[in-house]
């Protein structure tokens, strides 16, 4: 079992890229409600240049890379500017519980705070994301998804109104 005091959080290297892509692959392998595409979305934001923030948690013992999330713009259909989607968002198995996770998404939204976002929004478990203030937000849609799993956290008020659309990166492979 890992420790959060024994990880370091810091952004994605080159040489991060294959790490990044097992991590999340295993990550996900045995996940509810994935089409187990993750590790392809973060690739397609990344050949895109729509990687906006891509953070790593590693292992300061192991050097092992343990943790990503990867944070994109987002459209919002009224045209509101600095949006953001929060996710993929992986750990290993063996470190989940630990706190890793909660750390790469508290670093990711502080750096989304410090380029002055207007707000990011994630798709997840309520119970998980709420602790990070995130709220599900009747003005702000995304076609498919029962809205208590499509969550906004708005830094400069007014929340917009309108649905999201995330990169076409995350549109499944066919």
């Amino acid at each position: 079992m890992a420790s959060t005091t024994q990880i370091c959080i810091r952004p994605e290297t080159r040489r991060d890229v294959p790490a990044i892509e097992e991590v999340t692959s295993v990550a996900f392998m045995n996940a509810e409600h994935t089409d187990h595409n993750e590790q392809f979305i973060i690739r397609g934001l990344r050949e895109a240049d729509h990687l906006s923030i891509s953070l790593v948690a590693e292992d300061e013992v192991t050097r092992i890379i343990v943790g990503h999330v990867a944070v994109s713009p987002v459209n919002i259909a009224n045209g509101s500017e600095n949006w953001y989607g929060l996710g993929p968002i992986s750990v290993l198995p063996r470190y989940q519980g630990n706190g890793v996770g909660s750390s790469l998404i508290k670093r990711a939204l502080a750096d989304l705070q410090s380029r002055h976002a207007a707000g990011c929004v994630v798709l997840g478990n309520p119970k998980y994301y709420t602790r990070f203030g995130f709220k599900p937000d009747p003005s702000l849609q995304l076609p498919g998804v029962p809205p208590e799993y499509f969550m906004a956290l708005t830094w400069r008020k007014p929340t917009p109104t309108g649905t999201v659309s995330y990169h076409k990166a995350f549109e499944p492979s066919t």
